[in-house]
């Protein structure tokens, strides 16, 4: 129960790595706000296994891009569980689409930045005023953000690599505050996200490529997640750890 009693807000947290974070977050004793944007029932599916591992939560519909809806995800939080937030993790966010730089347009990019990296800002700005020392930010980049990404993903690539900066700058903003801020790489991990964006036989090269032969699980980076937002992790700050199997050494 490494995280019991505090209040951990999970941008994304509906679905697919989302979910494991909450379930594993509540398991560790944290009060969970789950939130989700488009599909009300896997929220409360993810709230009914958090119960089923004795945890609290909530569910709380959000679009992380729009400044006024994160307000109102923090006020919820507030409402709900006291004026102090301890863990943030910021894991909503996505490809959208693979398009070369030729097949993309404006509105494109900036619909991918702003998924992906505005809803970040968006989230720690309105989440840190609420923060006591001790407490942890984990942001969510990928591979993609090291290597470039697969065929048709830079906007997405970048966006990722942004997040890696992003967390290395606050990391040095806040730590006088005694909040940690760090972010995890995901490399090939079994989620919905690559059954629709990522072509089978390219999932078994890139699981065989890895040192252990195989493609990662929600859960195991759900654990890294966990170890982040706990006292355990107390001297790790402004870092982005990959988890990936082996495929790429940072």
């Amino acid at each position: 129960m490494r995280l019991k009693n505090k209040v951990a807000i999970i941008t994304g947290g509906s679905r697919d790595i989302g979910r494991a974070v909450s379930v594993q977050l509540a398991k560790e004793g944290a009060k969970v706000v789950i939130n989700y944007l488009g599909n009300e029932d896997n929220a409360n599916e993810t709230l009914r296994l958090v119960k089923e591992v004795g945890g609290e939560g909530i569910i709380v519909k959000a679009d992380m891009t729009k400044a006024a809806e994160v307000e109102q995800l923090v006020a919820e939080t507030k409402a709900t569980y006291g004026d102090e937030i301890h863990v943030l993790v910021n894991v909503a966010g996505g490809l959208v689409a693979r398009k070369t730089t030729l097949e993309m347009d404006e509105d494109f990019w900036d619909f991918v930045m702003s998924l992906n990296l505005k809803s970040v800002f968006l989230a720690v700005k309105n989440v840190i005023p609420f923060m006591p020392a001790g407490s942890a930010i984990i942001n969510f980049s990928s591979l993609a953000g090291r290597d470039g990404g697969g065929p048709g993903a830079s906007a997405y690539a970048t966006s990722k690599g942004a997040i890696m900066t992003y967390t290395r700058a606050l990391a040095k903003e806040l730590g006088p505050k005694g909040i940690r801020v760090n972010a995890v790489a995901p490399g090939m991990i079994a989620t919905a996200f690559h059954d629709s964006f990522t072509k089978p036989e390219v999932r078994a090269n890139v699981a065989a490529a890895t040192a252990v032969k195989r493609e990662g699980r929600a859960e195991e980076v759900a654990d890294l997640v966990a170890y982040l937002a706990s006292d355990e992790s107390s001297y790790i700050t402004g870092n982005n750890i990959d988890i990936n199997g082996g495929i790429s050494f940072s």
